[in-house]
């Protein structure tokens, strides 16, 4: 029979085995063999050609699921985790004038937007700004957290700050560069979420392992680029009766009928995928199509919180209309990790620069964003560590970038690329931990810099994967896409 696939008999033509193996998988049912054969690497490896990830870690994980939380526009670390007290000592003063005008050399700031205004003798006119909010230790660590977070605050000892992240791109193409590693100009590569889905196989075949959630500017569409649409997240809302975009008939249809016009699309795309075997698109398509039927029955369940107890909803804050919303996704969150998705995306603040991008009135930008996200996120930690899940689960906040230590306007500040704060929780992460720091004013980071990958490296490396064995021929990678995992973090 191999040599029959292989070569042909008789008066017969030859058969590719990869024709073969497509034209056997034509009587099954939904994705069947075709689903099996990709996910297992057999279709091409048969062929001779690389084969792809085989959905298990590279070496023993210590954790199975992701919670990003983006948030869109650049957050002022100096008044959320990272505070500086000299800003208020030398308020109004240009930098010139104070003991750190150093952090002003040309060689530092050869990225520089425009954040220093200089006089007609080359001197500094940017003001220092004061902090707009007090700092309180918290915890057995003590560490400061912005009186603009208290709930945050309450779990620092499960909370590892870092506090000296940079990155190149000083506009808002930053969120793209701290998605994927690489500056927007430099083309279109697959973020973190598309590598973890990418390189790890299903905890739930009836749910996707990639969701995001919330509003994302097209420079920061799309996930997975040259992977392909296959890991690329699926996006959903908060509305158990629409929870994603085309996820129901247009009508009432019976579910016989639906399974009847399913396998008709999965006969006819199978038919195409027997011409074009490698079209990424198509089998995207496919297990889009199978994945979507599945969604029909399990999503909607996911999203309704009818079965929560009045406890677990006020503890996100759903009862609120300030933290409703993002209570929601919070909670949302859990109950997705919680039933087997790999990564969970929530962009927050995002549509146009993102909610964050406080150019003025700072104070009241802040304390708006911080009231709505701060008990959400706080609920989501304590819920998870109370469900014995956040041991497994990675939480990570993030933005693209920080903001000035000096003013902009009367009010605000302008964006910061030299020096910012993330912090990351919950599977294998070391609770309770600063690391890293920025200088007295908070303008770069000096102790222990990293740059955005060194927090992908690190996710991966906690989910089991090395980033150097999920290559693809024809797209090589530079050194610092890879980036180097935060160890002093790690438990």
């Amino acid at each position: 029979m191999r040599d029959l696939i292989q070569q042909g008999g008789g008066t017969c033509p030859g058969v590719h085995r990869r024709r073969f193996l497509a034209d056997m998988g034509m009587g099954f049912t939904g994705l069947a063999l075709g689903a099996m054969l990709q996910r297992d690497g057999v279709a091409r490896a048969s062929d001779g050609v690389w084969t792809p990830p085989n959905g298990r870690p590279h070496f023993p994980a210590k954790a199975k699921s992701v919670i990003w939380l983006f948030m869109n526009g650049g957050v002022s670390h100096m008044e959320t985790f990272d505070p500086k007290p000299e800003l208020n000592k030398y308020a109004g003063k240009t930098i010139a004038e104070t003991p750190y005008q150093g952090t002003q050399d040309p060689k530092k700031l050869a990225l520089a937007r425009v954040v220093v205004v200089n006089d007609a003798n080359g001197q500094s006119r940017t003001k220092l700004y004061p902090l707009q909010i007090g700092f309180k230790k918290y915890g057995q660590s003590g560490i400061e957290v912005s009186d603009w977070l208290p709930h945050i605050g309450g779990c620092i000892d499960d909370i590892a700050v870092v506090r000296s992240m940079y990155t190149t791109d000083n506009n808002h193409g930053a969120q793209t560069q701290f998605h994927s590693g690489r500056h927007m100009l430099d083309g279109e590569f697959p973020n973190l979420g598309a590598w973890a889905h990418y390189g790890l196989g299903s905890l739930n075949d009836n749910l996707p392992q990639y969701i995001s959630m919330g509003v994302r500017e097209y420079w920061n569409k799309s996930d997975g680029h040259y992977l392909g649409p296959a890991h690329d997240a699926i996006p959903i809302r908060i509305d158990p009766a629409n929870p994603l975009d085309y996820g129901r008939p247009e009508m009432d249809i019976a579910d016989a009928e639906q399974r009847l016009g399913f396998g008709l699309v999965d006969r006819l795309d199978r038919l195409r995928a027997v011409e074009y075997p490698d079209d990424p698109t198509l089998t995207a398509r496919i297990k889009a199509y199978e994945l979507a039927y599945r969604m029909q029955g399990s999503l909607p369940e996911v999203i309704d919180f009818r079965g929560e107890t009045a406890e677990t909803q006020q503890l996100y804050g759903l009862d609120d209309p300030k933290t409703k919303d993002f209570g929601a996704q919070m909670l949302a969150c859990r109950r997705l990790v919680e039933r087997g998705v790999r990564f969970v995306q929530v962009q927050d603040g995002g549509g146009g620069a993102g909610a964050w991008d406080a150019h003025g009135g700072l104070k009241a930008n802040h304390t708006e964003n911080c009231r709505r996200i701060d008990k959400p996120i706080a609920g989501l930690l304590t819920d998870l560590k109370r469900r014995g899940l956040l041991d497994e689960t990675i939480v990570v906040f993030g933005t693209e970038f920080g903001r000035t230590p000096g003013s902009q306007g009367s009010d605000g500040r302008d964006h910061h690329i030299y020096g910012f704060s993330v912090w990351m929780a919950g599977g294998g992460i070391k609770g309770g931990v600063v690391h890293g720091a920025t200088d007295e004013i908070g303008f770069h980071a000096e102790e222990n810099r990293h740059y955005v990958t060194d927090v992908h490296a690190t996710i991966l490396h906690l989910l089991g994967l090395d980033s150097r064995k999920l290559e693809i021929p024809g797209r090589k990678r530079l050194e610092i896409d890879h980036g180097m995992p935060i160890r002093e973090i790690l438990a």
